[in-house]
């Protein structure tokens, strides 16, 4: 699926960059997308696939993390718990990084 929107999308950011079919043509085009785009329907099966990527990202991350736990360095393995700590509820702390999750 990501592949056949990738592709629309070239074909569409091609059309309009080598069209000549005018000012128009693309207008009616930016018309149609922001449709599509704030459709309910399409919103909400975008925010459903948010949800189900990040809480597969997080299963994903649990497996790896008991998985390699034991290999990796004392430093990283602290680090791991201190993200999964953050993770689980504490919300609005600063990371390392000097960016927040609010």
């Amino acid at each position: 699926m990501r592949y056949k929107v990738t592709f629309v999308s070239g074909v569409a950011l091609g059309y309009v960059l080598g069209s000549r079919a005018g000012r128009e043509r693309y207008e009616q085009m930016k018309k149609c997308v922001r449709g599509v785009a704030q459709n309910p329907a399409v919103r909400n099966a975008a925010e459903t696939a948010g949800q189900q990527g990040r809480h597969f990202a997080g299963r994903a991350f649990t497996v790896v993390g008991d998985r390699v736990g034991d290999v990796l360095p004392a430093s990283v393995t602290d680090r791991v718990r201190v993200l999964r700590g953050r993770a689980n509820g504490a919300v609005g702390h600063d990371d390392d990084w000097g960016t927040s999750n609010t």
